[in-house]
């Protein structure tokens, strides 16, 4: 979004000198690149975080879930062992381990993130609540007491985004469970929740139902949207949720919350599906609705630049005030991971050297993935897009199904679906649903990167027996799909010439 011009500001006075050239409030993704492109490039950074290092995605989100799925996976395939020719067993899940593991895990990876080595990089971090004062001054109050002030040429805001709770009635009653929250409250839990619900349809939800169904959960997903994975192509949500279901998550889309309490000990939540009342009981519920950006507590709007659901930058990640700049989840568009690490690299760019140069970011080739099983990635445009936008496209499918390797693992199921310009091999989009899409759609993303169509594809040697085939595949079915016709004519006249 484009800052938008204000009145009235006071007068405030730009220091002759500055204490640092930038200051980075925020340590996850956005605010970690942000500041090692600063430390590399020999300006005097300071990174301010007030809770923990390597922010949402190492203690909340990516790292913990992956863990998570992980362990749900294998008590899956212990389970369908017999599929492999082995003697299915009936797992025994203690669930405290699970999740010890799940904190091993972001034990292990922690050190990438940490305080010690950023210092090492020649980054210095304080931890503690940061605000600004002026449009060159941050004040941070410690976490171990005290207060500092930094006057600094530039500031970058990559303070993240958090689980947003819906104002249901009750919702507070029941003592609801975030991707935030719940990696510390079940810790010790003996056994995973007996009747868990889980509050919404997308990623996140469909990630954390189908992990804790297969940990031994009873679940209950409800979605007021008519289908899963809204974001996505019907085809891919509907694999998703035929997978949900065969694991034994009863799926209620349509379904709207409407409240929440507590009665004779008994948690419950009321659901309304065309005008009908259900009431389900449960023992945990997790809120997976969507995050919001973190905005309000920095001295924002205080300074005249606009928070709303986002704070509103320009093309070149700039607020109002060119040298106060955001990036990662509170300046959106997009709440991932390696977007905000993307846009970090601009708006430190911008703020190191936007007097000289600037860079407009990127969102030309923005994939994702949704790690439930089957996984879903996508690059590009989906056919629903391409339809609402009115985009000519054609549809190349291969199914997974026929491929060996999958066949071979007992993951024969899914497709790759690319979308490319009418009768040209430019790739407009790529969507793949099975085992390890996120892994196999990053040669779509080079390709989509730098301009290489399908034949590029097609002309690659891939390593048989792969997943990365079905990739190969799909170019080979767009390439028979446009043969020319008189050519072959010919060629086939020229091999009977060559017969005698």
């Amino acid at each position: 979004m484009m800052p938008t011009e204000q009145t009235a500001q006071p007068a405030w006075t730009r220091p002759r000198r500055f204490d640092r050239n930038l200051v980075v409030i925020g340590a996850g993704s956005a605010g970690l690149v942000s500041a090692y492109i600063a430390a590399a490039a020999k300006a005097r950074v300071t990174l301010v975080e007030a809770h923990k290092m390597g922010g949402d995605c190492l203690n909340f989100g990516c790292v913990p879930s992956k863990a998570l799925i992980k362990s749900a996976k294998v008590a899956h395939q212990m389970r369908h062992a017999d599929q492999y020719g082995l003697e299915a067993v009936e797992p025994k899940v203690p669930f405290s381990a699970v999740m010890e593991r799940v904190h091993k895990v972001i034990t292990e990876i922690e050190p990438h993130d940490s305080v010690e080595r950023y210092t090492r990089l020649g980054v210095e971090v304080l931890q503690g609540y940061a605000r600004l004062v002026d449009p060159w001054t941050v004040e941070i109050a410690l976490n171990d007491g005290g207060t500092q002030r930094l006057t600094t040429r530039a500031v970058i805001i990559a303070t993240g985004a958090q689980p947003f709770v819906p104002p249901i009635p009750g919702i507070d009653a029941v003592g609801y469970l975030t991707s935030d929250t719940l990696w510390e409250r079940l810790r010790d839990r003996p056994a995973a929740p007996k009747r868990l619900v889980v509050l919404g349809g997308g990623p996140i939800g469909c990630e954390v139902a189908q992990s804790f169904v297969r940990l031994g959960s009873k679940v209950t997903q409800i979605e007021m949207a008519p289908r899963l994975m809204m974001r996505e192509d019907e085809d891919a949500s509907a694999l998703v949720e035929a997978s949900l279901k065969a694991d034994g998550v009863h799926v209620l889309t349509g379904h709207k919350a409407v409240a929440c309490g507590v009665e004779a000990g008994e948690k419950w939540i009321d659901v309304e599906h065309q005008g009908t009342l259900q009431r389900v009981f449960f023992d945990d519920i997790i809120v997976a609705v969507g995050r919001a950006p973190r905005l309000k507590g920095f001295g924002l709007e205080e300074l005249g630049i606009k928070v709303d659901r986002v704070v509103e930058t320009n093309a070149y990640l700039q607020t109002l005030h060119p040298h106060i700049l955001a990036a990662g989840d509170v300046a959106g568009p997009y709440q991932f991971t390696h977007v905000a690490g993307h846009q970090a690299w601009f708006a430190a760019m911008n703020a190191l050297f936007g007097d000289l140069k600037r860079f407009k970011a990127d969102y030309s080739v923005i994939p994702w993935a949704t790690f439930t099983d089957p996984e879903v990635a996508r690059v590009g445009l989906s056919e629903t897009e391409a339809r609402e936008q009115k985009i000519p496209y054609e549809v190349t499918r291969f199914g997974i199904d026929d491929l060996d390797r999958a066949i071979a693992d007992g993951s024969a199921r899914g497709f790759v679906k690319v979308l490319t310009v009418p009768g040209k091999d430019r790739i407009l989009g790529a969507t793949i649903v099975g085992e390890h899409a996120g892994d196999l759609l990053a040669e779509f993303v080079f390709a989509m990167k730098h301009g290489l169509g399908l034949g590029k594809i097609l002309g690659t040697i891939h390593i048989y027996p792969t997943l990365a085939e079905a990739n190969k595949m799909v170019a080979g079915q767009w390439r028979r799909a446009h043969i020319n016709g008189f050519l072959l004519s010919l060629l086939e006249r020229f091999q009977t010439w060559r017969r005698g």
